[in-house]
């Protein structure tokens, strides 16, 4: 199943992650919270290719989660909106959920 057809779901859990079910998603609204807003901190932070980052930013702004905001000429900014504000409980569980249960493994030597 396509996450498109999810967004008409009875579910509300599924109709959430129609918009914020992929692990790009959910570390692109993380770093808008650490302070990073442009095309390329979120490249470098992630190492996520272009075509993938442009669709995933793209996706959210359409959403209403982030606000594109030109700052010089074909340059922008990507802050998270009002909605994508209240993400913040969501990530921090989700922060708190993975300490708890899965914590770091060093590997040893």
């Amino acid at each position: 199943m396509k996450w498109s057809n999810l967004e008409n779901d009875i579910c509300p859990v599924a109709r959430s992650l129609s918009v914020i079910g992929d692990r790009w998603t959910l570390l692109i609204i993380r770093d808008c919270f650490l302070g990073i807003s442009r095309f390329q901190q979120f490249q470098s932070s992630l190492d996520i290719t272009r075509h993938v980052l442009t669709d995933r930013l793209n996706r959210l702004v359409e959403q209403g989660i982030l606000i594109k905001e030109e700052y010089a000429r074909g340059r922008y900014d990507y802050r998270l909106s009002e909605t994508g504000r209240t993400l913040e409980p969501v990530l921090r569980e989700l922060f708190n959920w993975g300490k708890r249960h899965r914590p770091l493994r060093r590997k040893t030597a």
